[in-house]
């Protein structure tokens, strides 16, 4: 036999290391998947963060007063399948309606762009939505503000940092990953537990980081939190679709102004 011939691998040997080499794939495709989407949320917390650190910048130069929030959208009433309207909100941390911004100007408009200076904060990048019309075109926000903090479409809201005593600026929350089909201007409505509408999503948490959504609260800090239910967007101002999604409401709504919309 040639050296040739004695260096050759056999159609089996060949088809047992295509089979191991399939095998390792498999075992290792979902755990890339995985850290990639880790990397993601952590891109995330971190523009959170740092929005959160613009807030608190604005606050310190405007005698305590809690940057404007101010919502460009409303609904008529629960279950309600029509969108939301629009209205002028120019004046606002961060005016426009993020299915429609072709731009950033609207984000470049916003109260606390000139702490930070970056738009790409604005989005998270796990949300691959895009703008209405343009399906190539990525939105140029993912986040909302909650309507606890100096909303005047909310008869009952904070306007001052040193007012936030209950609950805690720590338990407070400020910003959240919002759900690309419901995201629309940049307040995020949600009412108290207590209220008769505490069963209703206003509107509706995102679930892209591995089935959760990360936040930043009012004393600066942002979390990652995972959700029992997917966010399902099933229309404006909807009751949870399950237990588990009422008790993720539940669980977001002990973290807002408890008389906020009651």
């Amino acid at each position: 036999m040639s050296r040739k011939q004695q260096a050759a691998f056999t159609l089996i040997e060949l088809l047992v290391v295509i089979a191991i080499i399939a095998v390792l794939a498999a075992l290792l495709l979902p755990v890339l998947a995985r850290s990639k989407a880790k990397a993601r949320s952590i891109v995330c917390l971190n523009n959170l963060k740092q929005l959160e650190m613009s807030c608190h910048l604005y606050t310190a130069d405007n005698n305590d007063f809690l940057v404007l929030n101010q919502a460009g959208g409303f609904v008529g009433g629960p279950s309600n399948t029509n969108g939301p309207s629009i209205e002028s909100n120019a004046v606002s941390w961060c005016p426009g309606i993020a299915p429609h911004d072709l731009t950033t100007d609207n984000v470049k408009n916003g109260l606390i762009f000139p702490y930070n200076k970056s738009a790409a904060l604005y989005h998270c990048p796990a949300d691959r939505s895009t703008v209405d019309g343009h399906p190539d075109l990525p939105r140029t926000r993912s986040y909302c503000m909650d309507i606890s903090l100096s909303c005047d479409s909310s008869r009952s809201t904070f306007h001052k940092f040193t007012e936030i005593r209950g609950p805690a600026p720590s338990d407070l929350f400020s910003l959240i990953d919002t759900q690309e089909e419901d995201i629309w201007d940049a307040t995020f409505g949600i009412f108290p537990t207590g209220s008769v509408w505490s069963g209703y999503w206003l509107d509706l948490a995102a679930d892209r980081h591995l089935n959760g959504a990360n936040l930043s609260f009012a004393d600066g800090h942002a979390e990652h939190w995972r959700w029992k239910a997917r966010k399902i967007f099933q229309g404006v101002w909807w009751p949870a679709y399950s237990d588990d999604d009422l008790d993720d409401l539940h669980r977001l709504e002990l973290h807002v102004k408890p008389d906020v919309m009651n």
